[in-house]
């Protein structure tokens, strides 16, 4: 698997999986709703932890600053 998430967009992916516990531990999303954005959060935590999202290989999109000898 080639590095394709930058350190921004890792850190956005964590922020926003840190939003979505929280909001689930303070009892603001409750439900269906609850479960889907925890598993979105999830997901999000880890493509960010081995920089690596399949869709953005889909979308040829890479975020990671390619150093170039």
């Amino acid at each position: 698997m080639k590095k394709n998430v930058g350190q921004i967009d890792k850190l956005i992916r964590v922020l926003i999986a840190l939003v979505v516990a929280l909001l689930y531990y303070f009892g603001v999303i409750s439900g269906t709703l609850a479960i889907v954005l925890i598993v979105a959060a999830i997901i999000l935590l880890i493509t960010s932890l081995i920089n690596f999202c399949p869709l953005y290989t889909l979308f040829k999109i890479n975020t990671c600053k390619n150093k170039q000898a």
